[in-house]
């Protein structure tokens, strides 16, 4: 087989999920079902959405001294990733109102990285579907490309079901199942064809 002089085409994994593999090691992504927001030829922005922390909700409204249902604020916060932990982001189905920097992933998924959603939430004019994290993970150009040729993410089409509906503890083997594979039949060694 001749190969190829033509460089192969970018290709976006924005609105997809990285999967870890078995044999990923790295503590901040061992486990982790990674929703990409935003994947260019300059690197890659996604957030963690199966790591909750400790931290309920209550205490961002309480920062903002803004008033809150109860059961709001028991939600908890997720760990998004390393980057700028002290920042949040919030992943929501899209919906009329606009916040200021508010970014269309898919028809179904919309991030917003802006605090004047905060507010809408807490009183219940925020979208009904969301997940608010702290932190998120980047990838600077040809980093994240380098990392899937060396077998330590699984790529899966994104699903906002996924996101929103499915327990934290379910979500790796969710998405999986979305291209047909059993988490639990994966190899910590991964072999190269």
């Amino acid at each position: 087989m001749k190969p190829s002089s033509e460089k192969n085409p970018f290709q976006s994994l924005s609105n997809h999920f990285l999967v870890a593999m078995p044999g990923l090691l790295d503590p901040n992504f061992s486990h982790a079902v990674i929703y990409i927001c935003e994947h260019t030829e300059e690197g890659a922005m996604g957030l963690v959405v199966n790591n909750p922390l400790d931290i309920p909700l209550s205490q961002v409204f309480e920062q903002f001294e803004i008033d809150y249902p109860p059961a709001i604020g028991e939600q908890p916060l997720l760990s998004g990733g390393p980057v700028q932990t002290d920042r949040g982001f919030v992943l929501h189905r899209p919906t009329e109102r606009e916040w200021e920097s508010t970014l269309a992933i898919s028809n179904d998924i919309s991030l917003t990285a802006s605090k004047d959603i905060i507010p809408d939430i807490a009183q219940e004019r925020g979208p009904n579907d969301l997940i608010i994290t702290l932190g998120y993970s980047g990838w600077g150009s040809g980093q994240l490309e380098e990392e899937l040729a060396d077998n330590a993410w699984l790529t899966v089409p994104g699903d906002a079901n996924i996101v929103f509906n499915v327990p934290f503890d379910q979500r790796a083997h969710a998405a999986v199942a979305i291209i047909g594979i059993d988490l639990n039949q994966l190899s910590v060694n991964a072999g190269h064809a």
